[in-house]
């Protein structure tokens, strides 16, 4: 699709835009507030996304645009771009490199297009419906995995999960390998080139999950809600992703039983 293409040269433009802004930033220390809901902004995040937003205004002008910072614009346009313009302001604050710029583009409600970009270990994803996944301009697939107790597992933190929602945490903790914390998207990339198989998370915001589902998807992958349901722009605030079918099938029947006290 021409317009697809497009999309995906001009996605790939942004991201160079907001690496070489985050890596001028990156150097110093940018001014820090923490919103009502307990998560830290910094005005690097903020300018990031209000350049991001000109960028898209001037080349897709009819397109609506959905950003942490700053909300919705065009709400009611088929097609709408998702930015997160630091996923992991946390860490980027802490300077651990896996802070990323997140860009997804959406037609009717549904991500077709996912980039994650994380400049400061020069690493790129690139997902889009109906094509493979890139890192870095090369294609990338899951680990193939299928049996649960052989996956590795990520989460972004303990501390996000609800007491009601601990035991899902908990009962894939036990069924896995092993388990990485504090990857934040990266763990999600990472799935998406096989080096991890399963990861489940809560709290997110569309703005933290509309990309994974081009990405993972063209890696082979499965990514959804708790429930099974594909991702969507009306989704969340809770993901399950997974390197096969058969994985995520296992992980979401054992997260279903947890979260209902039948394990």
């Amino acid at each position: 699709m021409a317009e697809l293409d497009d999309c995906l040269a001009a996605a790939s433009a942004f991201a160079d835009v907001s690496r070489t802004m985050l890596h001028a930033a990156a150097t110093g220390r940018s001014a820090t507030e923490l919103k009502p809901d307990r998560t830290f902004v910094t005005d690097t995040d903020r300018a990031i996304e209000q350049r991001l937003r000109e960028l898209i205004a001037d080349r897709f002008p009819q397109h609506g645009i959905w950003g942490e910072e700053f909300g919705r614009e065009r709400p009611g346009a088929e097609w709408q771009w998702i930015l997160d313009p630091i996923d992991g302001t946390a860490q980027f604050i802490a300077s651990i490199p896996v802070y990323a710029t997140l860009i997804a583009l959406a037609r009717g409600g549904v991500p077709v297009l996912g980039l994650m970009d994380f400049p400061a270990i020069g690493e790129r994803w690139l997902g889009a419906e109906g094509r493979a996944t890139t890192r870095n301009g090369e294609i990338c697939r899951t680990s193939g995995t299928t049996d649960l107790a052989s996956a590795m597992m990520s989460t972004s933190s303990p501390d996000f999960y609800s007491e009601a929602e601990r035991p899902v945490l908990d009962a894939l903790r036990q069924a896995t390998r092993w388990r990485i914390y504090g990857g934040a998207a990266l763990s999600y990339a990472r799935l998406a080139s096989g080096r991890t198989d399963l990861a489940c998370d809560t709290r997110f915001q569309v703005y933290d999950f509309a990309c994974f589902r081009p990405i993972i998807e063209g890696a082979g992958g499965v990514v959804t809600d708790w429930e099974g349901r594909s991702l969507t722009l009306e989704s969340g605030p809770r993901v399950l992703a997974a390197a096969t079918p058969e994985l995520h099938g296992a992980a979401l029947k054992r997260g279903c039983a947890a979260e209902h006290g039948r394990v």
